[in-house]
């Protein structure tokens, strides 16, 4: 049986130093015109039996366990992700970080791991990278030494190259996902109970205002996606982000997404300016993917002025740092509003506070559900409905369990109001469950 797969030992090296050198022969073999002409699948026919053919001479001197392989990464080369593809094709790898030419690292389930795939040198991963980032309409030189881009299959791209790489071209890859990991599978794996699941529900279903927070690579984008599931169809809905990864089902979704200027520095669209616009789009809800500047001003206020319901993300290493982020970011605004007047314009707009967290084990966690009724004494006061105790970790497992606090929200007073009745038996103190099977009410209201 012929091997399928790129050598696996000290050969790899010159495995891709050889795949460079046919590369670079197909390249200059053949006729680009030709792909209009003949049509995509026949010239790409036409370029598998090139690659075959090179292969195959004796001077070549490539073992025919080997061939295969070639042929296949040859073809990766010109139309996927080279060295790559093979990791970029694997669904448990959520990111792709290239150190150097001879170091590739991947995090699958939470966890790092080094892999044993290479690039021939610095100038074949500097080429791949320059070959990714054209094909996504951007540039990276000795000029602009650093991008971020987007790549065709949703995938978040950043490198950076010399001068301010020093150990040569370096690339990071956030995998787009399109099976989205759901509320039910969550539960199952232990990241939040079934009780905090249902008033995360009915929070979304009564219009609350959310604030995601949590470190990268934790899971707010995640948690977001699934919140995002039960907003009623009959909503009119606006996602503003820096890279489209939200996946809203509903029927009225706009989704815009910033753009960075242009090689003369024109032609910049922030998230600031997009959430001004949205709001002249008459959205029932507006969702920000994450909050990072003086943005934040503008989306509390829309808050706060009718768009209940709305969501956002923030990076934070809890509750209380979330809202610390939120008044540095309102100050990067511009507006110099008196510390007291920020903090009761945040604690109106937000009501419910969910952070996330991802632990040594790579397991992620909702650490704690709170919620922030207001300032006293100049000081916020947040009260915690659900949290996570850690006991210890054994057998790479974090040992601990959700809990919830015995505190009713105050917030419930208002769904109340508007025709959401949440069982306060959720609320009870005592240990909760998780683990199990869940099945969520998703019917619309």
């Amino acid at each position: 049986m012929i091997s399928t797969t790129p050598p696996q030992n000290d050969s790899r090296r010159k495995f891709q130093q050889l795949k460079t050198r046919l590369h670079k022969q197909m390249v200059d073999s053949i006729d680009m015109a030709k792909a209009g002409e003949i049509g995509e699948d026949e010239f790409r026919k036409q370029l598998g039996a090139l690659a075959n053919h090179l292969c195959e001479r004796p001077e070549v001197g490539l073992p025919d366990a080997d061939r295969s392989a070639m042929v296949r990464e040859l073809m990766d080369e010109i139309y996927g992700f080279g060295p790559l593809q093979h990791l970029m094709e694997d669904p448990d790898v959520s990111d792709v970080l290239v150190n150097a030419a001879d170091t590739v690292i991947i995090e699958r389930n939470g966890k790092l791991e080094k892999t044993d795939v290479t690039f021939a040198d610095d100038a074949h991963l500097l080429h791949f990278i320059q070959r990714l980032v054209g094909r996504a309409g951007r540039r990276i030189d000795e000029v602009s030494p650093m991008v971020d881009a987007k790549l065709a299959d949703g995938s978040r791209l950043h490198a950076v190259i010399p001068p301010l790489a020093l150990r040569g071209p370096t690339l990071s890859i956030r995998r787009f996902k399109t099976n989205i990991v759901q509320f039910e599978d969550m539960v199952k794996m232990g990241s939040l109970a079934p009780e905090m699941a249902d008033f995360l529900i009915q929070t979304v279903r009564g219009r609350m205002n959310v604030l995601l927070s949590g470190g990268t690579g934790a899971g707010k984008t995640t948690m977001l996606n699934n919140l995002s599931r039960f907003i009623p169809h009959s909503e009119r809905v606006v996602t503003i982000e820096e890279t489209a990864e939200l996946q809203l089902q509903q029927p009225d979704v706009v989704s815009l997404e910033t753009r960075v200027p242009n090689v003369e520095g024109k032609g910049l669209v922030s998230i600031r300016d997009l959430l001004r616009n949205s709001l002249r789009m008459r959205p029932d809800r507006i969702i920000v993917g994450e909050a990072r500047g003086g943005e934040v001003l503008d989306m509390l206020q829309a808050m706060n002025t009718g768009h209940d319901g709305s969501m956002s993300t923030v990076h934070a290493n809890d509750t209380r740092d979330a809202l610390q982020r939120l008044e540095m970011m309102i100050a990067l605004s511009g507006a110099e509003l008196p510390t007291q007047v920020m903090r009761q314009y945040i604690a109106s707009a937000i009501q419910v506070f969910v952070h996330i967290a991802r632990l040594t084990t790579g397991e992620r966690k909702v650490m704690r559900i709170s919620e922030v009724t207001g300032v006293k004494d100049g000081e916020y006061v947040v009260e915690d409905i659900f949290v996570y105790r850690l006991a210890g970790i054994a057998d790479g497992k974090a040992q601990g369990a959700h809990y919830a606090t015995g505190y009713e929200p105050f917030c419930l007073r208002r769904m109340s109001a508007i025709g959401f009745d949440v069982d306060s038996s959720l609320f009870e103190a005592r240990e909760l469950q998780s683990g199990m099977h869940y099945s969520p009410n998703q019917q619309d209201e």
